[in-house]
């Protein structure tokens, strides 16, 4: 099936406008819709092996598994894939469609002391094969104190628990599930590898056929003659074999052992239509808990509405009512009986410590939350399918790319507040295009010396490293410095009142006030901390995480909560006189960030006890420290603008001369 590939944009929208409403029925997610004709010769691929124990991607054929006749060719990978750590690779594993088989592979050399050495490590280790079939992996179902697991992939071998000896997975019993396709009635979009296109009424009749809706293996272990199989060539046909279950008949792994490997495949019909094919491998669970996580967030955000409402309604108002009835002589008289906030006017909006620092933080949260919120929301109306992989990483990166202009705009315009003058608008646009890039590329690159030391796929090779540093510089910088430029040429923020020569002293408290800040961070964690659960379990369990509908809701209660956090402890610290607001109301809802890094060690410790050597927990804690980090700064940011927003608003209400 071919899709034009150039076309008039005005009427491929408008096209594209009308399926949508009136085709009968409509696909977003994932790739074009493949169908097959009976016989029709399909190929499987192969993925990174990898494992929960040490999540250390490695090569398929790192392995001694059989090769494909026409050698091991690599499949092109997207930005993402490479992040990730994926290496798709070809498979000598081919099927017909409807044509049920039993199929000889290969039989291997003699096996030598490194590779049964290997063989073992990876299968105590408990790694998995990732096979991918129409761009579906293969999945497996496992029964487990009486209740059935799915898993996708299976495992490379398998050891009894007295761990007596180690044995190989090296006959498969594929079952792909077929649905026939008669070509009409459906209006599919693709937004995966394959690119965009709406199928035409002639491209319908070309494509009936058999689309493939599931992909599922039973692995086994058999210990076959290699005398009789070597006489075999690749892709002969072989009697059906039954899974043994006693372990005198599994093939295992010792030196000068020769392994067959072999498999079957039997084709299914079934009524799932492809559409909902990715439905087995995106079941939600424990949506309850989701609902749970969004009420609780809710119950957090009209607790803290309510102390807003009082302050701005009950406080603020009457004091400034009460102000401006006054006359002027009266005025006077009650300037020198303030207290509170209303004494701290001359010093307000003095220039805090660090400003350079705060503007590159701020601006740089902005592009960081930017590149969040947009995401979620293209992943959430489906445009960022699991059928897409490493899609949703290539956006995000290319989203932060192209919102650096935003963070040059903020920091630049936010320097421009604080000292009245553009002067050194190019060091502040600079610093912030480098700030979390910067910390980022030396958290990456610490962490890529290790998985190189492993010989893992997941090391970031030295070509994508000089892709990159050339995104980087090329794009992201050249970007900021644009949005910096616009921040000079965009109207200054002028502040309400007037700053005094001399700060005023702020009276001592008896405790210290950074404990209440980092005490508040914990408000906007209890928003969260029910996702952060799933999401760290998709990262580092392989679970997939396609909720993203829960997720864009958990973010814009995120939001609400640190601005209420935020202005909230802003306005208290100024009502004891304490006139240092910046810098505690950034870290009053950026101190979440703590506690997101705390729960992931907790994670580490009591979820990821599997999780084996020093180099797979650095590993964890070197992604989980920089996840802390993109947290800190989005959220601080939240709370400090709607800080500045807040501060700005009360002290215009002042009249003080």
């Amino acid at each position: 099936m071919e899709v034009p590939t150039r076309r008039n944009p005005f009427i491929y929208w408008i096209s594209l406008f009308l399926t949508v409403q009136f085709g009968n029925a409509f696909y977003l997610p994932g790739s074009y819709m493949h169908t097959y004709s009976n016989g029709d010769q399909i190929y499987a691929k192969v993925n990174s092996l990898t494992s929960i124990e040490t999540e250390l991607p490695y090569s398929y054929y790192s392995l001694p598994y059989c090769k494909p006749l026409v050698g091991i060719k690599k499949s092109a990978e997207n930005l993402g894939e490479l992040l990730r750590g994926d290496q798709i690779d070809n498979s000598p594993y081919l099927f017909r469609m409807n044509v049920n088989q039993s199929i000889y592979l290969c039989t291997t050399t003699p096996l030598n002391e490194n590779e049964v050495k290997l063989l073992k490590q990876r299968t105590r280790d408990l790694y998995q094969v990732n096979m991918i079939l129409d761009n579906l992996p293969v999945m497996r179902f496992a029964n487990q104190n009486g209740i059935k697991i799915q898993w996708t992939g299976f495992p490379v071998g398998y050891t009894p628990p007295d761990g007596s000896a180690d044995y190989i997975i090296n006959h498969l019993k594929f079952k792909v599930l077929v649905h026939e396709y008669e070509g009409n009635g459906v209006e599919i979009i693709g937004t995966g590898e394959e690119g965009m296109g709406v199928i035409s009424e002639a491209d319908k009749k070309k494509v009936s056929g058999y689309e493939i809706v599931g992909f599922q293996v039973i692995p086994c272990s058999v210990k076959r003659n290699p005398e009789v199989m070597t006489k075999l060539h690749m892709y002969d046909n072989i009697s059906l074999t039954n899974c043994p279950s006693e372990l005198d008949k599994y093939q295992p792994i010792r030196e000068q052992e020769r392994i067959s490997f072999t498999y079957e495949v039997e084709f299914v019909k079934s009524d799932i239509r492809w559409p909902s094919r990715w439905d087995a491998y995106l079941k939600m669970e424990g949506s309850r808990v989701h609902w749970f996580s969004i009420l609780n967030s809710l119950m957090v955000i009209f607790f803290l509405a309510g102390i807003v409402f009082v302050i701005f309604l009950r406080t603020v108002r009457r004091d400034l009512t009460r102000y401006e009835e006054l006359d002027k002589e009266a005025q006077a008289q009650m300037n020198e009986e303030l207290s509170g906030w209303k004494l701290v006017v001359g010093d307000v909006f003095r220039e805090p410590d660090g400003s350079k620092l705060l503007c590159v933080m701020v601006g740089d949260g902005v592009q960081i939350l930017g590149m969040a919120a947009v995401t979620i929301v293209f992943a959430a109306l489906g445009f960022m399918s699991p059928a897409s992989r490493g899609m949703l990483l290539t956006g995000m990166i290319v989203l932060y790319l192209f919102l650096g202009i935003a963070a040059g705009y903020v920091s630049v315009r936010l320097w421009r507040t604080i000292k009245g003058t553009s002067e050194g608008w190019r060091l502040i646009s600079w610093l912030s295009a480098c700030f979390f890039p910067g910390i980022a590329f030396i958290i990456l690159t610490a962490l890529n010396f290790l998985l190189w030391g492993s010989k893992s796929t997941g090391a970031i090779p030295i070509s994508l490293y000089f892709e990159l540093l050339f995104l980087w510089f090329c794009i992201s910088v050249p970007l900021t410095l644009i949005g910096g430029f616009m921040g000079t040429k965009a109207q200054q923020i002028e502040y309400p009142v007037r700053t005094n020569q001399i700060p005023r002293e702020i009276p001592a408290r008896k405790y210290p006030s950074w404990l209440l800040v980092l005490g508040a961070g914990t408000l906007p964690f209890g928003t969260l901390f029910i996702e952060l659960f799933f999401i760290l379990s998709s990262i580092w369990l392989g679970r997939f995480y396609y909720v993203f509908g829960f997720l864009l809701v958990v973010l814009l209660l995120l939001v609400i909560v640190c601005a209420e956090v935020s202005v909230v402890l802003t306005y208290m610290h100024l009502c004891v006189e304490d006139w240092r607001w910046w810098w505690k109301s950034f870290f009053a809802s950026g101190s979440v960030a703590l506690y997101v890094f705390l729960y992931s060690i907790n994670y580490l410790v009591f979820d990821l006890q599997s999780l084996s050597g020093p180099v797979s927990a650095i590993l964890y804690l070197g992604y989980s420290l920089l996840m802390a980090i993109a947290i800190m700064l989005s959220t601080g940011t939240i709370g400090f603008l709607m800080s500045f927003y807040f501060v700005h608003y009360l002290f215009s209400s002042v009249k003080i001369d």
